[in-house]
């Protein structure tokens, strides 16, 4: 039973693709620093290529204060020194490419360091003011704030300045945001798009893709009024349409961020002359449970079909709690709020259910994301309170974790310092005692282990083929389907053991069967039907 050619040079590759997420600080370190690299990166390509990945999406490797870990850009044409040069960029690329990778890098439109050299001009009074958001306060002397927005780390979304203005920032005092209404603003990233697709990049992922445009305005915020005064506004498309004949020109592709409940508002980004494709946090962020899963599953693939745009499915990524725990959670439904799921209970269940997720995810059509240390069975890190660096963590004076759980350095070899994240200095996040049981050396001849599950799985899906998804009769907590090239993913969400449909093949399994050849709950399998 042979496998569907490959054909990686495809023009619509991007439509079935599984894009590897790095997160460069916590991949691996190669100069040793603690901190990690693209020395590390490259030096670990041969483990990516044997995972069988078609592209890497990279988080931002440019120079930055890391206020908000590289999502406060202080210039777009360069590399955190860091992380290493230009220079290496460009070689990684192109030894990715050698190896059938494709590489995404992160573009952060809506705001910018407050050490970018825009920013540092405006505050000296220069013409680079009208780039941002200066406004005079209310009040009878200015003391407060322009209006009430909130900012999403928490706190008021102003900061006030020595001579009594004050700057616009939805998220860190130190990320102000953008005027998108000045050309110049959209000349940059227009310019930076063409910087990096001239090297060879494959595409790029917009972070807070919805919140670029503001109501010139600044109202204060009403809930349930429309248009909301910087959510999802109606001009942003137009700047999306500019960017897409950019990204045409080179074959280039995009990725949205785009957190938005109303479905037909976010198929609007997926126009064909706008966004590829956009991130599924309907996906993301339902709890286990057979009925939602569906729902989910189906509603997204209803609202991309009219606009002609694959879906997206990712299981977790750098901003969210970790499959494993989430999963191994009584409670797993999701808080916006936080981006954090329920309580803990027990890391065994979420593990099975965490390999169950793998296979159905890679089974739907359309593209997968899998965030790195996923393929591991990484479990969420409890960080000691000292070593907390997300600013989500400090504006919300404590009550809300942060992200650093998800974020801790991989562990590559079981016996070695550190995990083998690197040799000498202790890593920039700690590494929980029993962090190398889960290394990727130790996985690698497991045939039990989650690497291995996602390696076969990542082998197996061209068998799924790019045919559309039809449900199978199955009994209730039971997912079944099939696609048009004949194989079908069933998945047990049920109390009592599921009877198999008939099939030819029992292509891959997240777990055992029992005794009776039945799927056990919270376990997954493929079948050639």
């Amino acid at each position: 039973m042979g496998l569907p050619t490959s054909t990686p040079d495809r023009d619509d590759w991007w439509r079935s693709a599984v894009i590897y997420q790095v997160y460069v600080r916590s991949f691996a370190d190669g100069d040793g620093d603690g901190t990690g690299d693209l020395a590390g990166v490259r030096a670990r390509l041969p483990y990516l290529a044997g995972l069988g990945v078609d592209a890497l999406w990279f988080t931002p490797w440019y120079p930055s204060p890391m206020k908000d870990g590289g999502y406060d850009v202080a210039d777009y044409r360069a590399v955190d020194p860091a992380f290493g040069t230009l220079a290496e960029a460009e070689k990684l690329i192109a030894e990715a490419r050698e190896l059938g990778i494709r590489t995404l890098v992160d573009i952060v439109p809506n705001h910018v360091s407050d050490q970018h050299p825009w920013f540092r001009a405006a505050l000296a009074g220069g013409p680079e003011r009208e780039l941002f958001h200066f406004r005079p306060g209310r009040g009878a002397h200015g003391e407060l704030p322009p209006n009430g927005w909130r900012s999403q780390f928490g706190g008021p979304a102003w900061t006030r300045l020595p001579d009594g203005d004050w700057y616009l920032h939805l998220f860190a005092p130190e990320q102000p945001d953008l005027n998108w209404a000045h050309p110049a603003v959209r000349r940059e990233h227009e310019d930076v798009l063409r910087f990096w697709f001239e090297r060879g990049v494959a595409g790029v992922r917009i972070d807070s893709a919805a919140l670029l445009v503001k109501d010139p305005r600044l109202p204060d915020f009403v809930e349930g009024r429309d248009p909301h005064p910087y959510v999802d506004r109606d001009e942003l498309h137009d700047v999306y349409r500019s960017w897409r004949r950019i990204a045409d020109a080179y074959g280039a592709v995009f990725v949205g961020e785009v957190w938005l409940p109303d479905s037909e508002r976010l198929a609007r980004y997926l126009r064909p002359d706008e966004l590829h494709t956009a991130f599924n946090f309907s996906f993301l962020t339902c709890p286990w449970d057979a009925r939602r899963l569906r729902a989910s599953i189906d509603e997204t693939l209803a609202e991309h079909a009219p606009v002609g745009a694959p879906a997206t499915w990712v299981l977790c990524n750098h901003d969210v709690t970790r499959t494993v725990t989430r999963y191994g959670r009584a409670d797993t439904r999701f808080d916006f709020a936080t981006k954090a799921f329920g309580t803990p209970t027990d890391l065994a269940l979420g593990t099975r259910r965490a390999r169950a997720a793998a296979l159905l995810s890679l089974a739907l059509p359309g593209a997968a994301y899998v965030y790195q240390g996923e393929e591991l069975g990484l479990p969420e890190a409890d960080i000691p309170p000292d070593r907390i660096q997300d600013p989500m963590y400090f504006r919300s004076a404590g009550t809300d974790p942060g992200r650093d759980g998800c974020r801790v350095p991989l562990p590559w070899e079981a016996g070695a310092p550190h995990a083998g994240f690197g040799s000498r200095e202790e890593p920039w996040l700690p590494q929980p005692d029993g962090w190398g049981s889960y290394a990727a050396d130790r996985q690698q001849a497991d045939p039990s282990s989650m690497l291995t599950l996602y390696r076969e799985a990542i082998r197996l899906r061209p068998l799924f083929g790019s045919g559309p998804l039809t449900w199978l009769p199955a009994p209730e907590g039971v997912l079944a389907f099939a696609r048009a090239d004949g194989a079908a993913c069933v998945v047990n969400l049920a109390p009592a053991p599921a009877t198999l449909p008939g099939h030819t093949h029992l292509l891959l399994a997240s777990g055992p069967l029992d005794d009776h050849g039945r799927l056990p709950q919270d376990t997954a399998v493929w079948l050639r039907t």
